[in-house]
């Protein structure tokens, strides 16, 4: 039926741009999957489209509130998942956060907040589904997003750089320490994407005078990618079903660059 058949999956930050689309392409391949999301109401909308969307399969789509900075709320949303579909197969802890600020005016409630969601939120989530996966036997799947940022530091989103790097050596970590257990841990690292957040980034840019009209920042940051044209959420997708999917066993500790050749490591 598909590369990633039966697998149980938990998506975060599904209720829309990536991570929705990460999470339909799963379900077009097979897959069960747990669409979650810290806006309840617009994560349980998407579940319920991709139910009336796949109507033989409709039971194959669950949707879960959580704030992945809360180690109960993470616990509760594994815990969902396992009493709806008996097992956990693949997490992907996509969740993120941006807030632009010029560099000499970072604040330490935009570090915390960026550090809290993308690395705390991150670490919270590979180890609460990792405990699963070595409770049930039979190995696992942890697939983190990482960023082009988490490859260079840019000037006006220092914490999401650093947060994003800090995304890196977590996968780093957790696949050296969770190999024992058969669990992988990997990662990939988008580019410029057209999605909700780069708009709202581009407004953040505009106001902290970083940018000067709409549409600015993305085209500047575009200029620099080989393939000629910013990403889509279709273009992330066919790798990360090949990281969900038995394809990749043979890989972990690894970022899958998915940036059009914008940045060359």
């Amino acid at each position: 039926m598909g590369r990633v058949c039966d697998r149980v999956c938990i998506v975060t930050g599904a209720a829309q741009g990536i991570g929705r689309a990460i999470g339909e392409a799963l379900l077009d391949e097979g897959a069960k999957v747990c669409f979650a999301d810290i806006n309840g109401a617009r994560v349980a909308e998407v579940a319920e489209a991709n139910s009336r969307r796949l109507a033989d399969r409709a039971d194959a789509v669950t949707s879960f509130q959580v704030d992945v900075t809360d180690r109960e709320q993470v616990r509760a949303m594994i815990a969902h998942t396992v009493q709806r579909y008996g097992r956990l197969d693949v997490k992907f802890n996509n969740a993120g956060v941006n807030r632009p600020m010029n560099f000499l005016d970072v604040s330490e409630d935009n570090w915390n907040f960026i550090m809290g969601v993308n690395g705390l939120g991150c670490l919270i989530g590979m180890q609460e589904a990792a405990r699963q996966m070595i409770a049930q036997g039979g190995g696992g799947k942890i697939i983190n997003t990482t960023s082009i940022a988490g490859r260079q530091g840019f000037d006006n989103v220092a914490p999401y750089c650093a947060s994003k790097f800090a995304v890196v050596s977590l996968t780093q970590s957790g696949a050296r320490d969770l190999a024992k257990h058969d669990i992988t841990v990997t990662g990939f690292a988008p580019g410029v994407v057209a999605t909700e957040m780069w708009e709202q980034v581009d407004q953040d840019l505009m106001e902290i005078g970083a940018a000067e009209r709409p549409g600015q920042a993305m085209e500047e940051f575009s200029a620099e990618i080989l393939r000629g044209r910013v990403a889509t959420p279709a273009d992330i997708t066919g790798t990360t079903t090949f990281l969900a999917s038995k394809d990749s066993d043979y890989m972990t500790g690894q970022i899958v660059m998915i940036d059009g050749g914008m940045t060359l490591v």
